[in-house]
C-alpha cells in the first residue's frame, strides 16, 4: 500500500495526515468540525481555529493518522534501530472494541525481515478484518467486533 502523507499549514503549525494508517474514528471531525471536514477538499482548514485548538484536537487522534509539527522547530528524529541498543519506551492500550494501540516509538519486523519503524501512536488490528494487517483499518467497527 503507498504510503501517503499530506501537510496542511498555518503560520504556526503543520497538520500531518498519513491517510493509511487512519483508523476512521470520527474524532477529528467530529470534535473539531471547523477545521476538519471530510465532505470538502481539502479536508483540513487551518484557517478554521486558533493553532493551539488544532493542535489539542490532533492530539486526540487514536491511531497516529493525524500528528502535528510546530513550523518553528526542526522534525523530531527518525527512531533508532532496535537491535543499535536504544531503549523504547512505549505504552500499549486496548481501545474499547478497537485496536490495540501502541504509544511511543516501536519497530515492527515483518516475516521477511524488515523492519518498519513507528513513533507516535500506532494501532494494531485486533480482530483480525483488516485489510492493512498488522495495522487497524477500521474494519472492527464493519464486523462489530467486541473486545
Amino acid at each position: 500500500m503507498p504510503r501517503e502523507t499530506f501537510k496542511y499549514n498555518n503560520e504556526e503549525v503543520t497538520v500531518i495526515w498519513k491517510p493509511n494508517v487512519c483508523i476512521h474514528s470520527t474524532k477529528c471531525w467530529k470534535g473539531l468540525g471547523e477545521v476538519f471536514d471530510p465532505g470538502k477538499k481539502p479536508w483540513i482548514n487551518m484557517a478554521g481555529a486558533g493553532t493551539s485548538t488544532i493542535i489539542e484536537q490532533v492530539k486526540k487522534c487514536p491511531s497516529g493518522a493525524l500528528s502535528f509539527v510546530m513550523n518553528n522547530e526542526e522534525a523530531a528524529s527518525p527512531v533508532k534501530d532496535v537491535d543499535a541498543g536504544t531503549d523504547i519506551v512505549l505504552q500499549i492500550e486496548l481501545a474499547k472494541n478497537g485496536p490495540l494501540l501502541v504509544k511511543g516509538a516501536c519497530a515492527i519486523q515483518y516475516n521477511d525481515g524488515t523492519v518498519e519503524q513507528k513513533q507516535g501512536i500506532t494501532a494494531l488490528c485486533r480482530c483480525g478484518a483488516s485489510s492493512r494487517k498488522p495495522f487497524c483499518d477500521g474494519s472492527h467497527n464493519r464486523i462489530g467486533f467486541m473486545g
